[in-house]
């Protein structure tokens, strides 16, 4: 039976691959496969094998110091996973089946062990592109690829089996009368104890904690090796730390004595898991049905019902009958995005974060850390002007399929553009915002800063006023491209996935840097103008907030006329010429 299971898996791989490779033949996947390899091979794998003269970054491989310091910390992270894995879970043990595989799998003359040893067969599949991924990007911080490779597989199948076997542990407990608030309770009660020992022992054998200690990283590095090193802390984090030495392991000698107990750790949750005898039968197909149900929702381009039913929460605000239409499709998105954007969150997360940077400001004692975090926090907010339109996508790229639907009601064109534009950038300007007052607040008390007081205020204003416009200006490239290539932007059943769609969103990137740097640079002529101009008359911060106004203009012309222009190519869009049949 196992190896029928084996040619079942490996004829859906072997399917899977085929229909991919068949799927070069359409230019537009070859032209995005090719930029795909090329990505991948000048950003990954030519890390593979080492390149001369390449250093190792965060120490990893070469610094025994800090690869404690790294086991510990990784040690703790695995540490909290596999506890939230004990406390948080409230269903059923249940294994993820396809209803096809229920159908064929179920009723077939196997075993329940049988069934599980499937569901490790195909997790392995999983595992493995999570490694090879995984090691592709922690190999760049040095180290030897195949100790990366194998120190991931080690913690990723750890992990699930501890995962698979946790979910079987809490069903037992259940049949046997022990409801989830009880078992909850018991978890968490042994977690204080070890929680009220540990700080006992910190109380006792720790120096105090000072903040001067943060200002230092050398100094941070020891007094967190002190911490994680000693007391009873190495001795809770032992079965997790045997779990993260064999990533760690400098060369191969060390990664062969450490692969060992962590093999042993992982024997021990595989014969666990499979000697585990209950019952999770009617909860897989229950989960099989909810997982067919979430993919029929997606392949329609229903997202939201894609998701799990949660509790109602509160609109972003209150939504009049008679109104702009605009407001409407802000007030839409909005709510596509989540309660994770809701504008009492925000406000509460500024206020919060600019009284606890001031308080950092005020109390710290090298200034010159706090003015390089607060320059990070500026230099955030210019990343966010290129990846923010790439994650924020509640606009016509999520209502791609419902474009037909949208042309039926009585709204215009630039109408529909505005409002589909206007949720993201809100989102946006409310997250540059909050890195900007995060900025000031850090650079106000720091004299050794590059900009002094009033500079830092004429910046964070001049900043505030032009950045809305600025992602009211970025989000339209991508959403002109939905409408000029909507090929490329396919989200309902025919989307796709692999390497060659990783090529046609770097081309897309690409070319929404060029078209942002065009745009852009009339303003940049105007600030510089008004600038040069404005400081032989005023002070320079007000000659700063002056040329920022005048670019704000030219910037806010430029959006209405995009906002113009991407009305009228929705409104000569036609989807049903666009994509292909269903």
């Amino acid at each position: 039976m196992i190896s029928a299971l084996l040619f079942l898996q490996f004829q859906s791989v072997k399917n899977r691959t085929l229909l991919r490779l068949k799927r070069l033949k359409q230019p537009k996947y070859l032209v995005g496969g090719i930029v795909g390899a090329l990505y991948f091979y000048f950003y990954f794998f030519r890390y593979l094998f080492g390149l001369p003269g390449r250093r190792p970054i965060f120490g990893l491989g070469s610094n025994p110091e800090l690869s404690l310091i790294y086991e510990s910390l990784g040690a703790a992270i695995f540490f909290i996973a596999v506890l939230l894995a004990w406390v948080l879970p409230h269903e059923r043990a249940a294994l993820a089946f396809t209803e096809a595989e229920v159908a064929f799998l179920f009723p077939a003359p196997i075993t329940r062990r049988g069934l599980i040893h499937f569901k490790l067969l195909r997790s392995q599949a999983a595992i493995l592109f999570t490694t090879l991924v995984l090691m592709l990007v922690t190999n760049r911080f040095g180290g030897k690829f195949w100790i990366h490779a194998a120190g991931w597989w080690l913690i990723l199948s750890t992990l699930n089996l501890h995962l698979l076997g946790s979910s079987f542990a809490r069903t037992a407990l259940l049949d046997r009368g022990i409801t989830n608030w009880r078992r909850r309770w018991i978890i968490v009660a042994i977690l204080a104890g070890g929680l009220v020992a540990v700080i006992v022992w910190a109380r006792r054998a720790l120096p105090a904690f000072d903040a001067s200690q943060v200002q230092d990283l050398k100094a941070l590095q020891q007094y967190v090796q002190l911490v994680l090193g000693s007391g009873p802390l190495p001795w809770l984090l032992y079965p997790f730390r045997l779990v993260i030495r064999p990533f760690l392991a400098p060369d191969a000698h060390a990664f062969l004595v450490a692969a060992g107990p962590a093999l042993g750790l992982l024997l021990l949750h595989y014969y666990w898991v499979a000697r585990s005898d209950v019952a999770f039968e009617e909860a897989s197909v229950e989960a099989s049905r909810r997982l067919a149900e979430k993919v029929a929702a997606i392949r329609s381009g229903n997202l939201p019902a894609a998701r799990r039913r949660t509790k109602a929460g509160r609109a972003p605000f209150a939504l009049s009958s008679l109104g702009s239409p605009v407001v409407a499709l802000l007030w839409k998105n909005l709510i596509s995005a989540g309660q994770a954007f809701t504008p009492r969150l925000w406000i509460l997360a500024a206020v919060t974060a600019v009284m606890l940077c001031s308080f950092l400001a005020g109390t710290a004692k090298d200034t010159s850390l706090v003015a390089a975090v607060g320059m990070a926090a500026g230099m955030l907010v210019v990343w966010s002007l290129f990846i923010g339109p790439q994650v924020l996508r509640q606009d016509l790229r999520q209502d791609l399929p419902l474009t037909d639907i949208l042309k039926m009601y009585p709204i215009r064109g630039w109408e529909v553009a505005l409002g589909e534009l206007l949720a993201p950038t809100s989102i946006l300007t409310g997250v540059q915002w909050l890195l900007l007052a995060i900025s000031a607040a850090l650079l106000w008390n720091a004299p050794n800063s590059y900009l002094t007081r009033s500079g830092t205020l004429s910046v964070g204003f001049g900043a505030a006023l032009i950045l809305p416009l600025l992602n009211l200006i970025i989000l339209q490239i991508p959403n002109a491209a939905v409408l000029l290539f909507p090929a490329w932007f396919q989200t309902g059943k025919d989307r796709s996935a692999g390497i060659e769609v990783t090529g046609q969103r770097i081309i897309a990137i690409f070319a929404q840097l060029l078209v942002f740097i065009i745009t852009v640079i009339p303003a940049a002529l105007a600030f510089s103008l008004v600038f040069y101009v404005a400081q032989k008359l005023l002070p320079r911060p007000l000659a700063v907030i002056s040329g920022s106004f005048i670019a704000s203009l030219i910037l806010a012309a430029e959006s209405a006329l995009g906002v113009l222009l991407l009305g009228h190519l929705f409104e000569r869009f036609d989807l049903s010429s666009e994509l292909p049949p269903g």
